[in-house]
């Protein structure tokens, strides 16, 4: 998910404080759950039951705790804001209210052997990318494993990532994704969002109910092909995305090592294969990435 960001949290909380209500944002209107729902939670469907929260720590975390208590697949859980979501590596993740889709959802993939559930970021990865790529026209690649990325100014910036965790023999998949951000709101400068890439369409009702069935689509083939990220087309639809192979890359490992070389192929365990200088290559399968610009001639 995104790097850290301070939102602006200016909002007229009783007298004396000064200045707009993030709340009242006419470029940010709330979600409406009831039409959300009718939507989506149909008979036959994956999705079981679907919740809008005003704010939240972490939808991931509260999801976690349903799924300890029995929830059943298909729980979408969405927060108008986080205040303590978290992205890969433990970092923070927060954002001003209504600026983008902050959601989870809770699966329960029967069938699937647990050594494939690795693939599940990757799945939510490729749905967004799809969407976004067909519903708000912007080309959305991806990084390395599940990085969010749009061209703005000629520069890759981050829009979004992905974070799945295992919990009460669930899988539950949060997913954060800038949609109206402006520059000035922005945690950092390789940070982007939907509305300065262009796109088409900012509107998150409509592209929430288009990723979550997407996804929903996708998830069946997945499953259906006991998680197999090749015979369900999951991998060949990846590496169509991976904006990282072909790259120098510099990998930051687990216990402050590093790995440098080109991102090469990404292997059956939806490791990323680096080959070093010396020819070696090594498959890793966490850490972070970062795309290295050639040098100039």
């Amino acid at each position: 998910m995104t790097e850290p960001v301070t939102p602006r949290r200016s909002g007229l909380r009783g007298f004396g404080h000064a200045g707009p209500s993030p709340w009242t944002d006419l470029d940010r209107p709330p979600l409406d759950a009831a039409a959300l729902r009718h939507d989506l939670v149909v008979p036959g469907g994956l999705w079981t039951s679907l919740d809008v929260v005003t704010e939240t720590g972490s939808t991931n975390s509260d999801l976690a705790a349903r799924a300890r208590e029995g929830a059943p697949q298909g729980a979408v859980l969405v927060a108008e804001q986080q205040n303590a979501g978290r992205g890969r590596l433990e970092r923070q993740w927060t954002a001003p209210a209504r600026s983008g889709l902050f959601l989870s959802v809770l699966l329960r993939p029967d069938g699937v052997p647990v050594e494939r559930y690795g693939w599940l970021p990757i799945l939510v990865g490729v749905a967004a990318a799809s969407t976004l790529n067909r519903v708000a026209e912007v080309e959305v690649g991806l990084k390395w494993p599940n990085d969010l990325q749009v061209e703005i100014a000629g520069a890759e910036r981050k829009i979004g990532g992905i974070l799945t965790e295992l919990g009460g023999g669930a899988v539950v998949a949060g997913l954060g994704l800038n949609v109206s951000l402006r520059e000035a709101e922005l945690p950092v400068p390789t940070a982007g969002s939907l509305a300065l890439a262009g796109a088409a369409v900012t509107d998150r009702s409509i592209l929430l109910r288009a990723l979550l069935r997407e996804f929903a689509g996708l998830y069946e083939e997945w499953t259906a092909a006991a998680g197999d990220p090749q015979a369900s087309g999951l991998l060949p639809a990846y590496l169509d995305r991976c904006t990282t192979l072909g790259r120098q890359v510099r990998v930051h490992l687990p216990g402050d090592q590093e790995l440098l070389g080109e991102a090469v192929a990404v292997d059956g365990d939806g490791r990323l294969v680096v080959r070093t200088p010396d020819g070696a290559r090594r498959a890793v399968g966490a850490g972070d990435v970062v795309h290295v610009r050639p040098e100039p001639r």
